[in-house]
């Protein structure tokens, strides 16, 4: 691997080791690209920005964070570039759940080639709790609208060590919210995406099942 000149994500300092894992990534990214669909094609030519330095916001928020799960990995984003920034630590672990078995093929080249901590898992997310016991962190990105994710999110968030979820939203992000409160209570912290201005990552904590009262 070559020398990156991208030695600065969102305004932070990343190592050149991790910058070339990252380039490396890209480089793979754009070849499988080619023969399965991994991402909108139309976001193909900017991908360190749409992909790559959006996707690293997840791990800058929350760099303390061992133990991720990453829902519907598709082509990477985030469980890859946080598997990266792991692989620098030289610990850490993310799994990564993706159903796809092509998309699962891509992950685990990817993992390999990087050299970055993290193993696939080829389940259906309904399924991945019996492959995945505990997490501190989970992260989910363009997967399903907020409450969806809750569902998906609820085997794991409610245990006794209490992960935090971190979900990349649109512009629409608000009503994703106040349709969930309907059936969740939770903690949230909205925090602005560095990448685009009308997107945020919502940082999910203490997710419960709201309580339903006899009327």
């Amino acid at each position: 691997m070559t020398a990156s000149p991208r030695q600065s994500l969102n305004g932070q300092r990343v190592s050149r080791e991790t910058a070339e894992r990252l380039d490396h990534f890209a480089a793979l990214f754009q070849k499988w690209a080619k023969s399965i669909n991994l991402v909108a094609p139309s976001t193909l030519n900017d991908l360190w920005t749409r992909h790559i330095a959006d996707s690293a916001q997840i791990y800058q928020l929350h760099p303390g964070a061992k133990r991720w799960i990453d829902l519907g990995s598709g082509g990477g984003f985030p469980g890859i570039v946080t598997a990266i920034f792991l692989a620098e630590l030289k610990d850490g672990w993310v799994h990564l759940v993706e159903s796809n078995n092509k998309k699962a093929a891509f992950l685990r080249v990817a993992l390999n080639e990087t050299g970055a901590r993290g193993s696939v898992h080829p389940v259906r997310i309904e399924e991945a709790r019996k492959h995945i016991p505990t997490c501190d962190a989970i992260s989910a990105r363009a997967l399903a609208d907020l409450e969806q994710l809750l569902d998906y999110c609820s085997p794991w968030m409610s245990q006794e060590n209490r992960p935090t979820a971190f979900f990349h939203k649109g512009r629409d992000y608000q009503q994703e919210i106040d349709k969930a409160i309907g059936r969740f209570d939770f903690d949230l912290v909205k925090h602005q995406s560095v990448i685009e201005p009308d997107s945020v990552v919502l940082e999910v904590k203490n997710l419960a099942h709201r309580v339903k009262t006899a009327e």
